[in-house]
This record gives C-alpha cells, sequence and structure tokens, in this order.
C-alpha cells in the first residue's frame, strides 16, 4: 500500500513538472476540454496539431491546479473542469487558435476555455478573435509595406521631380535649336 502511495506521488510530481515545463518552454498555451471525444478524434486532434509545433497534454484537473497555482497562474486554473488538455507551442499562435477553432466546429465535445499568451490571459471568445487575425506572415508583409512606404514614396517623388527638369531641359533645348535655324 505504501508503495502505491509512493507511486501515486512520483507520478503526480512528473505531471506537475511536465505542465510547469510547457509553460515554461512554449510562449503560447491554450485549455481544452474534450467531453465525448473518441480516441480516435483525440489522435486526430494530436496529429494535427503536431504538424503545426504543437502539443498536446491531457492532466487530471486536481494535479493541473496544483501546477498552475505553483506557476501564479490561479486566474488560468479556475477555468480547469471536464476533461482537460493544454496545447502548448512556441509557433505561430494564430494558426495553432485557428486550428483549435475548427477542431471545436468540427467536434462538439471540443471545447476551448482559455489561453496564454506571452503571459497574457485569453478568454475564450479572445482565442477566438485571436484565430480570425491574418498568419503571422502576412501581418509582417503589412508592417514592412506600412514601414517602407513613405520611403517609397520620397523616391517616387525624387524620381519624379528628376523627370520634371530632363523634361524642361529637353523643351529649352528644342526650343534653341529651332531658334537657331
Amino acid at each position: 500500500m505504501e508503495q502505491q502511495v509512493k507511486v501515486g506521488q512520483v507520478f503526480r510530481n512528473t505531471v506537475i513538472k511536465s505542465i510547469k515545463q510547457g509553460f515554461d518552454q512554449n510562449n503560447c498555451t491554450f485549455l481544452l476540454t474534450f467531453a465525448s471525444l473518441s480516441s480516435s478524434q483525440m489522435d486526430d486532434l494530436r496529429k494535427g496539431l503536431r504538424k503545426m509545433g504543437a502539443k498536446v497534454f491531457v492532466a487530471k484537473n486536481r494535479v493541473a491546479k496544483i501546477a498552475l497555482k505553483d506557476l501564479k497562474q490561479e486566474s488560468f486554473a479556475q477555468k480547469i473542469s471536464g476533461q482537460t488538455a493544454f496545447v502548448w507551442s512556441s509557433e505561430d499562435a494564430v494558426s495553432i487558435s485557428k486550428a483549435l477553432i475548427e477542431f471545436s466546429k468540427k467536434w462538439e465535445g471540443l471545447t476551448i476555455k482559455a489561453g496564454l499568451l506571452d503571459g497574457a490571459m485569453l478568454e475564450a471568445a479572445d482565442v477566438k478573435r485571436l484565430s480570425e487575425l491574418p498568419a503571422k506572415e502576412v501581418l509582417q508583409s503589412q508592417l514592412l509595406a506600412v514601414i517602407i512606404a513613405p520611403v517609397t514614396r520620397f523616391a517616387g517623388l525624387l524620381n519624379a521631380k528628376t523627370r520634371d527638369l530632363l523634361s524642361i531641359m529637353k523643351q529649352l533645348s528644342e526650343k534653341k535649336e529651332e531658334g537657331s535655324k
């Protein structure tokens, strides 16, 4: 009996350590409940998210709450209910949230409860809004376009003035040629 208690304690400590590492090593975390999902649906979820660079980790609620309290994430711990899974990733949080929203539409038993993005708490509605953003690459290209727009306009302005000056010089040259004839 005493050995079972020690094994249980070791297992619990391992799960707590895994949860802490998941939070420490990734910039985004999503909290899911997955009531009534079949094992094949969970496998599809794991595989789909793994392809995107995310990891699914299932934990008992009591142990997960202990780990979250140790991490000073009490508000996140309050969101835990039902069958709980964490999704961790250091990849593009927008892409991961889009995939989670799609999976939750596909399977009624999958619910997004909350998220953490670079330490900021996200409610379920915030995760949905995050999924509606353009992909990271699109946002980067839009930002780059905004940054280089003034330089591009300035270069165009300089080119226009040069063209105007050349045009005036050509007209003057043509007038001189006509006047000398």
